[in-house]
């Protein structure tokens, strides 16, 4: 059992695949289009945008105590999903700990850092375990005991999600209970380290799903200005508050890279042709995750046609527009696995240990299947990478308006363009191909 690999292929789309997919390619280019010939200026605010919550609302969401609380209770929850992943049931079905951590953290940290914002950098208990052993340790948990270089950047970030794309997309046994506490254990271990070292600001920078939360939550309605007011906002000025820094080129390109692989590990054409074993799936991912990075580096690497002391840099300029299309093909490709597997959890919560318990009252429960049908998954599917794609579209069109004269900012998108278009068909015929 591969748990967490896809959400099922869903081949019986009222539609041809091919018509869908020539549909969203159209679609962002009739976007396209239009913003070349009515968007002629910038029109995004980044941070300075947004109309300020209700003050009491405000001093909720800031309450030191309320975030105290919900990471002592998340720590708490991490530590028995480790202990019921050493220390319940053997099979994968009847243990707790994997459907946590590959569906309700995993899966469900995209719908809750898209509404709310960042909420693993409120939740994280990593950081509530690092501020303990600092205090203990007599280190500044702020600074640590050495600077981290501003080189670094994302690229470890990068490297986390890489490493947790390889477990859950090719390693032999993913979804094996001990393998996932031991691995919830290991990315303890190497985070709270490297924080202890380099100081809390590590976990913005090295852990993974901290970072991953934090671009999902830069498209969430409600946000902070750079003045730190809570605001809400228009999710396309959250996204060109995105600040460009080292290695988040590699962090987008990861996550579109091995989503995509997810799609095409699905499909039956992998099936008939593809070897079997990790070998082949490591180089599979690793050739996905290169071509995905090739298209956007075709269209956005090239000098800076502007004349300027410090030239753009386009891969970085533009590499915030990728961001809502990884939260598209998150959303296609886990939709059906939040709705019917995240049921799992609650199920076997009332028995951990497989000692027979009903502490719920929810043991023995089946999934109810019956909660969308497969027309409604298809049609979610398709809609968010065609709306993830387009929302892309908006933020590159108004960042290169904001870079260059009109007529360079539309002449330079084309290449950016064609290769949207072809993750964009390409996305829509993975997700529903048979």
């Amino acid at each position: 059992m591969l748990l967490a690999h896809g959400v099922g292929t869903r081949g019986d789309l009222p539609v041809p695949v091919e018509l869908a997919a020539t549909a969203a390619g159209a679609v962002l280019v009739g976007t396209f289009v239009a913003l070349g010939l009515l968007w002629r200026s910038p029109r995004l605010r980044g941070g300075e945008a947004g109309r300020p919550v209700p003050a009491p609302v405000a001093r909720l969401v800031g309450s030191p105590v309320l975030r105290g609380v919900l990471r002592g209770l998340v720590l708490v929850a991490a530590v028995l999903v480790v202990v019921v992943g050493f220390a319940g049931p053997a099979q994968t079905p009847r243990n707790l700990a994997p459907w946590v951590f590959y569906v309700t953290f995993w899966v469900g940290l995209v719908p809750a850092s898209l509404l709310l914002g960042p909420v693993w950098r409120v939740l994280n208990p990593l950081r509530s375990v690092h501020a303990g052993l600092a205090a203990v340790a007599r280190i500044d948990p702020e600074q640590g005991v050495r600077d981290l270089p501003a080189r670094v950047g994302l690229w470890p970030a990068a490297v986390s999600l890489a490493a947790f794309a390889w477990l859950e997309l090719v390693s032999p046994e993913p979804a094996d209970p001990r393998v996932v506490a031991g691995v919830l254990v290991g990315y303890a271990l190497v985070h709270v380290g490297a924080a202890l070292v380099f100081g809390r600001r590590w976990f913005a920078h090295g852990d993974g799903f901290e970072v991953w939360s934090t671009l999902l939550g830069s498209l969430a309605p409600i946000g902070r200005r750079d003045d730190g007011t809570l605001v809400w906002r228009n999710p396309a000025d959250g996204l060109d508050a995105v600040r460009g820094r080292p290695g988040l080129v590699a962090v987008v390109l990861v996550l579109v890279g091995s989503t995509a692989f997810d799609g095409l590990s699905r499909s039956s054409l992998w099936a008939d042709n593809a070897p079997r074993g990790p070998l082949a799936a490591t180089l599979g991912l690793v050739v996905v995750t290169g071509v995905v990075t090739g298209l956007y580096l075709l269209g956005t690497w090239r000098p800076d046609p502007v004349r300027r002391a410090e030239p753009v840099r386009l891969p970085t300029a533009f590499a915030h527009t990728i961001v809502p299309i990884a939260a598209g093909y998150a959303v296609a490709h886990y939709f059906s696995l939040f709705l019917f597997d995240g049921q799992l959890p609650f199920v076997l919560a009332s028995d951990p240990f497989g000692t027979g318990a009903d502490l719920l009252g929810t043991a023995g429960r089946a999934v109810d299947y019956t909660l969308v049908g497969t027309v409604t998954i298809a049609a979610v599917q398709v809609g968010a990478i065609v709306v993830g794609h387009v929302l892309a579209a908006v933020c590159a069109h108004d960042r290169a308006v904001q870079l260059f004269p009109p007529a360079i900012a539309v002449r330079i998108q084309y290449p950016l363009l064609a290769a949207m278009v072809v993750l964009t068909c390409g996305a829509v015929a993975l997700v529903l191909a048979p």
